[in-house]
């Protein structure tokens, strides 16, 4: 086949920007262009790899509707500097939100881990947002068959989310330490839900 028959839609034809009845069309030319045919089978190998080559994280919610929407809203009839222009584009958009979401670090939650020494414990946090303004972390002690009871241990934290705060109280039969996000100078009993659960042992 001559390759001026070749139309360029290697890589929208890999990165599924086809429309059905174009799909179809590149297909049954795939089966008589070999030139076509490594195209394709190159371009599949560069996004095969971008698969497995770094972590992979979730995109924002309409990222690619509105890169697949920039793509279909070209001209039915392109002309061929038109066509490739516009598989540049799809290729570039596509390989950019590849590595933008692969290279964002995965949040990460709260964590937490109670260390006991001499009937004296310390809980250290991480990953924990800020209270909000006007608020204040509260440490609790629960006890099985029983409230949570509060502590004197009020806190919050550095920039990077971490802190480190000793527990006072009788830990005797204390199963887990809650921490709930509470009013400035703490409660008596929890306002809301824990944000920390941490075992004591």
């Amino acid at each position: 086949m001559n390759r001026d028959d070749c139309t360029g839609d290697a890589a929208a034809y890999v990165l599924g920007a086809l429309e059905p009845d174009e799909a179809e069309r590149y297909r049954r030319h795939l089966d008589g262009c070999a030139a076509c045919r490594d195209e394709v089978a190159g371009m599949r190998r560069v996004t095969d790899t971008l698969l497995v080559a770094v972590p992979q994280y979730r995109a924002p919610a309409g990222l690619r509707r509105r890169v697949m929407h920039t793509i279909h809203a070209r001209p039915h009839r392109r002309s061929k500097p038109a066509r490739l222009a516009i598989t540049a584009a799809a290729v570039a958009a596509s390989l950019a939100a590849a590595i933008i979401f692969a290279q964002r670090p995965a949040p990460a939650g709260p964590a937490a881990q109670v260390r006991t020494a001499g009937g004296h414990a310390e809980l250290s946090v991480q990953h924990l947002a800020p209270p909000a303004p006007g608020r204040i972390y509260e440490v609790w002690l629960e006890r099985p068959h029983a409230a949570p009871a509060p502590t004197a241990a009020l806190f919050t934290v550095n920039r990077a989310g971490a802190a480190d705060v000793a527990v006072p109280g009788d830990l005797r039969g204390v199963r887990m330490l809650l921490v709930t996000e509470e009013p400035a100078g703490g409660s008596r009993v929890p306002t809301g839900r824990p944000v920390i659960v941490a075992p004591t042992n």
